[in-house]
């Protein structure tokens, strides 16, 4: 192959790998109903698809550039997913059954992290139920702490689509604000 398919090949794939992580951006984005955003994103995304499919349809008698599409279209998966988790956007709410229920709020609570208390009844006996809602981010601090704690410790965690202001949390200033905004 010479440099111009070579660089073609190579266009393919960074090309997939830029729309396809920005789809799964996308879809994050529109679950957790945040319109502009999602509509930015699914216009970068499509316009660089564009491009990409462009150069294959146009060049359907050479496999590599087909092979360099999908290659690409796995990569974009794998890295979307990544950046997804990194930056982790959106809140989500805790549920830790414990037998040690004051201690792990009175911990969590001096971490900074709102936490409702309540008295159940478990398969054993009685237990605390914790509620704490938090950014994705710090989800796994909060396992980490009741787990530290009471390391035989139940916990569910689950995405929040929409709570009400009543808890804020805490809520980003400058740039940032205006970046959530989004």
């Amino acid at each position: 192959m010479n440099s111009e398919i070579w660089l073609t090949c190579v266009f393919i794939v960074l090309a997939r790998i830029t729309d396809v992580s920005l789809g799964t951006l996308r879809t994050v984005a529109v679950i957790t109903g945040r319109r502009y955003l999602a509509f930015l994103l699914g216009f970068c995304e499509i316009l660089v698809w564009v491009f990409a499919v462009s150069k294959v349809v146009q060049n359907l008698d050479r496999p590599a550039f087909a092979v360099s599409y999908a290659f690409g279209f796995a990569l974009g998966n794998f890295l979307g997913i990544t950046i997804e988790n990194r930056v982790a956007l959106g809140n989500q709410v805790l549920r830790v059954f414990t037998r040690m229920g004051k201690e792990v709020a009175e911990t969590l609570r001096a971490h900074g992290f709102p936490v409702t208390s309540f008295l159940g009844e478990g398969r054993d006996g009685p237990v605390s139920l914790l509620f704490i809602e938090t950014r994705r981010k710090d989800a796994v601090t909060v396992t980490r702490v009741a787990r530290d704690i009471d390391p035989a410790c139940f916990y569910v965690i689950d995405d929040i689509r929409m709570a009400s202001t009543a808890m804020q949390l805490h809520q980003p200033t400058g740039w940032r604000a205006i970046i959530k905004k989004i």
